[in-house]
C-alpha cells in the first residue's frame, strides 16, 4: 500500500522470480515448507508499524499490571498442565491487528488477538530477507522494529532462547516436530542458534531431570524452548515420559502457562480504542458486560477459547448455535463483534487484506521489545494460509518499511 513501493514491485513481478522465491526459501530451510508463500511482501510506513507496535505493547502490560486480571487468568490454567515456577513474565508475545477504514478516510488498527506463545521468528527473517533479494527490492528496507538489525535481533532472540547455557543443553520442543508445518521455522534455529528439536514424547525423565538422546548419547536438558501446544496433545492422547506438573530442574523459553494466560481469554478485559466489543458466551446469556455488542447476528463472531489456527469459529452465529453449546461449557466461547478490515494490497487479483502480526521478545531481566511483524495475505472470511491455500498473491508474507 506504500507508494511508489507497491506499483513497481507489481510491475516488475514475474512468476519465475517468485518461483525461485520459493525455491531459495525451501532450500535455506532444508525442507519443503508446505503453507502458501504469498507472491509479495507488503510495504508500509514507519509511522504505521510503530503505531501497531506500541498499541501492541500498551495490551500486553494492561493486563500484566492488572492484579484482578492476574487472577482471573489463574481460572484459564488446566490443572493437569499447570506448569511450576512460572516467570513474571512471558518471553515471547505476539499480536495480530488488521485495518479498518474510518469516516473520514484514515487507517486504524483493529485487535485480532493476541497470544504470548512463540511465533516463527526463525522463519520470518528468512521470507523477509528473501523477498529483497529475489526481487532485487531496495536494500535499504527493513523489516526488523524497534531500532533492531540482523546482528542485533539475533542476539536477542539468542538471549531469549538460549540464555547463558550451552546450546547442546537448549532444546526446541514439539509434537511430531517433522511433520508440522512450521519445520522450516524449526530447522533455521537448528542453523543459527545449534539447538535441537527434539519430540516431546521421546524425551526421558530421570528423577527430576529431562533428557533427549542425539547419536547413541544421553544429553541433558537445561533449557527448553517450547512449541508443543497443549490442545493437540490433548487432541492427540498423547503420553509423554514426564508430568507437566513435576518439579523439573529445567528452563522454559516460553514458560507453558503464559499459553493459557494470555489468549483469547483476555479480550473482554482488554480496554483501548482497537480493541473490538467481546463477551464470555455464558455472559451473553446472562446479558452481563454486554453493552456495546452488536445485536445484528452478521455482525458477530463465536470463538472457542482454545483453538489454533483459526479452528472452530463461526461467523454470524445463529440462537440454534449458541443454544447448543451445553450451558457448562459456555465459559469456554467468546462472542465478539466483527470488525470489516480494508483490503488495502492492491494485486493482479484485486485488492486483498492484510492481517499484520507484531512479534515481541522479553528476556529475563529485560523490557517487552517488538522485534519483527510477519503479515498473512488473504481474500475471504479467514485470513490463515490454511483458508487461502488455493488463491495466489495471499498467503504467508513479510512487512518491509524504509527506514528513516
Amino acid at each position: 500500500m506504500l507508494q511508489p513501493f507497491r506499483d513497481h514491485f507489481n510491475a516488475q513481478f514475474t512468476p519465475a522470480k517468485y518461483n525461485d522465491l520459493v525455491t531459495q526459501l525451501n532450500r535455506r530451510t532444508r525442507t519443503r515448507i508446505e503453507f502458501r508463500i504469498a507472491e509479495t511482501p507488503c510495504f508500509f510506513s514507519r509511522v504505521l508499524m510503530d503505531e501497531l507496535a506500541e498499541a501492541g505493547a500498551t495490551l500486553t502490560h494492561q493486563l500484566l499490571d492488572s492484579p484482578d486480571y492476574m487472577q482471573a487468568s489463574n481460572s484459564t490454567l488446566p490443572e493437569r498442565f499447570r506448569v511450576p515456577n512460572e516467570d513474571s513474565h512471558p518471553n515471547f508475545m505476539t499480536v495480530d491487528f488488521g485495518l479498518v477504514r474510518n469516516s473520514d478516510g484514515s487507517l486504524s488498527p483493529k485487535l485480532v488477538e493476541l497470544q504470548a506463545f512463540p511465533s516463527i521468528f526463525g522463519y520470518q527473517d528468512i521470507l523477509a530477507r528473501q523477498y529483497i533479494e529475489t526481487y532485487g527490492l531496495d536494500p535499504s528496507l527493513t523489516w526488523y522494529l524497534d531500532g533492531l538489525d540482523e546482528n542485533s535481533y539475533w542476539q536477542l532472540l539468542r538471549q531469549v532462547i538460549v540464555g547463558d547455557h550451552d546450546p547442546e543443553n537448549v532444546v526446541l520442543l514439539e509434537i511430531d516436530p517433522d511433520h508440522q508445518k512450521t519445520l522450516p521455522d524449526f530447522h533455521v534455529y537448528e542453523d543459527k542458534l545449534h539447538i535441537t528439536t527434539v519430540d516431546i514424547a521421546k524425551l526421558r525423565k530421570q528423577g527430576n531431570r529431562l533428557f533427549y538422546q542425539r547419536n547413541g548419547h544421553e544429553i541433558p536438558i537445561h533449557r527448553i524452548y517450547n512449541r508443543a501446544i497443549v490442545d493437540e496433545l490433548e487432541r492427540k492422547n498423547l503420553q509423554l515420559p514426564f508430568d507437566y506438573r513435576d518439579p523439573l530442574d529445567v528452563e522454559w523459553a516460553g514458560h507453558p502457562n503464559w499459553y493459557f494466560r494470555i489468549s483469547k481469554f483476555s479480550l473482554p478485559f482488554l480496554k483501548h480504542p482497537s480493541v473490538p466489543k467481546a463477551v464470555f458466551l455464558d455472559d451473553w446469556f446472562t446479558r452481563h458486560n454486554v453493552e456495546g455488542l452488536p445485536h445484528q447476528r452478521e455482525s458477530l463472531l463465536l470463538k472457542p477459547l482454545y483453538s489454533f489456527a483459526g479452528k472452530g469459529i463461526q461467523f454470524a452465529p445463529t440462537e440454534e448455535d449458541l443454544d447448543a453449546i451445553p450451558p457448562a461449557d459456555r465459559h469456554l466461547y467468546l462472542l465478539q463483534e466483527r470488525v470489516h478490515f480494508e483490503p488495502l494490497i492492491e494485486t493482479p487479483h484485486g485488492p486483498t487484506q492484510a492481517e499484520i502480526r507484531v512479534m515481541y521478545l522479553w528476556p529475563e531481566g529485560g523490557a517487552l521489545q517488538p522485534a519483527m511483524a510477519l503479515v498473512r495475505l488473504g481474500r475471504g472470511l479467514m485470513m490463515g494460509v490454511d483458508h487461502n491455500r488455493d488463491k495466489q498473491w495471499v498467503g504467508s508474507s513479510a512487512a518491509l518499511t524504509p527506514q528513516l
